[in-house]
């Protein structure tokens, strides 16, 4: 039962997540989630709802870290995903910086990124890597569907995710759809999981 309990922490962390990034999104003034990135919802007054958000995500992401430890069929690839869920942790410790004109009033782009800014970028980027990685390590535990399943999830989660970065970076072609790129991206990692959690409560 405590296995089961850990692997459904992998089921509803990504819609807990969205659902809190979207509501918050849409209650924010001249916040575009077409153009600014999840991150830059920590910023401001109203900050503490996405901090809490990245906090929760990155202990239920723990919790199916373990579940997978425990249960599933790779003890590396639990552990890639835990590195996942201290990315999401980080995120909540270390603010972004603002991107992309959010809040209102910034630039585009700081000309000196902050320390605390820096290491949100960093812990994301690592984040980022773990989990494409994982992707690969448990696409050898399961059927042919599964593999492919896992193998494209990890592809186009590294490729739209280097997207979103770019777009971020001021990329001029990208800039203004950054934010959705990024949402593809996150999408994309969550829909893994959740299907990852299934995989391995079946098995």
């Amino acid at each position: 039962m405590v296995d089961q309990l850990l692997l459904a922490c992998g089921l509803v962390v990504g819609p807990l997540f969205t659902v809190a990034y979207l509501t918050e999104g849409a209650a924010r003034a001249y916040y575009r989630p077409r153009r600014h990135p999840i991150s830059t919802l920590a910023i401001g007054d109203r900050g503490w709802t996405q901090t809490a958000n990245f906090f929760v995500a990155g202990l239920l992401s723990l919790a199916f870290a373990v579940g997978l430890w425990r249960a599933g069929p790779s003890h590396w690839g639990a552990l890639l995903v835990g590195v996942w869920a201290i990315g999401m942790l980080s995120g909540g410790i270390f603010p972004t910086d603002p991107v992309s004109g959010f809040p209102p009033g910034t630039p585009d782009r700081l000309e000196h990124s902050t320390r605390q800014g820096v290491l949100h970028s960093l812990f994301s980027m690592v984040a980022f890597v773990a989990l494409t990685a994982a992707c690969f390590v448990f696409a050898g535990s399961g059927t042919r569907g599964w593999a492919i399943y896992s193998v494209a999830s990890g592809v186009l989660f590294a490729a739209t995710m280097a997207l979103a970065t770019a777009a971020f970076a001021q990329k001029e072609r990208l800039v203004d759809v950054g934010g959705l790129i990024q949402r593809v991206s996150v999408t994309i990692a969550w829909t893994w999981l959740a299907v990852l959690a299934v995989h391995t409560l079946r098995a």
